[in-house]
């Protein structure tokens, strides 16, 4: 007969309870890891079916003040457009879906809108930078030719008491693109300012996203970048 003294028994409950809650860890990490799964997904299941690979492509990507441009496709119909955009998104989160957002579709140009998540969860202006510059590696080794246009974090009315912060990081991304022909930066913040104040007809009710009088704007500051060969 076998007898397993108490100290034993404790010691596997132990054990067992370490490697379930070593596992639980692991499937939270990855679950917050892939909070944009299903959208990302929905997102590549539309291009899936409308894309043409032989036809060249520019793609718009970053969080909810591109996935809300509904016109954009309309806007530049000389061009196919793939808007990639995913609410909510950080740069970090463009980077874990480079692969799927941007570079499956081999584009000629990406505009990429990232950073005005990222001040508010009370990221650095230097920490955005960083990620963006990774995000700008895996673009140029597809293929270095690739254009790749930083939009500037734009002002808005909920946002408006960190403004500095989005100064400070428009700055570093203008700075950062000018030694790379092939890096652009667009300023969507001062044509949204009347002076040195926010145009608040441009928003819809939540004071963060735009109504089409933004997108407007958007439009006339980027339409150059778009049509150039």
């Amino acid at each position: 007969m076998c007898y397993q003294l108490p100290i034993f028994k404790n010691l596997q409950k132990t054990s067992i309870l370490a490697a379930f809650t070593f596992l639980l860890a692991i499937a939270s990490f990855g679950q917050e890891e892939n909070m944009f799964t299903q959208e990302v997904n929905s997102i590549t299941a539309k291009y899936d079916s409308i894309w043409d690979a032989s036809k060249e492509t520019i793609v718009f990507t970053g969080s909810s003040s591109v996935r809300l441009w509904r016109k954009l496709q309309e806007e530049f119909p000389d061009h196919q457009i793939i808007n990639s955009g995913f609410g909510g998104s950080q740069a970090s989160d463009l980077l874990y879906f480079v692969d799927e957002l941007i570079l499956s579709y081999n584009p000629k140009k990406v505009f990429i809108y990232e950073g005005d998540n990222d001040l508010w969860a009370k990221k650095r202006p230097s920490d955005v930078l960083d990620t963006t510059a990774d995000i700008i590696r895996r673009i140029k080794a597809k293929n270095t030719a690739t254009q790749v246009i930083l939009i500037s974090a734009k002002p808005s009315i909920s946002r408006w008491k960190i403004r500095r912060k989005y100064k400070r990081l428009n700055r570093k991304m203008e700075r950062f693109t000018q030694n790379d022909p092939n890096l652009f930066f667009v300023d969507v913040w001062k044509p949204m300012l009347n002076k040195r104040k926010l145009k608040t007809d441009i928003f819809i009710e939540d004071g963060l996203h735009m109504n089409q009088k933004g997108y407007d704007i958007w439009y006339e500051t980027m339409k150059d970048l778009v049509n150039q060969p």
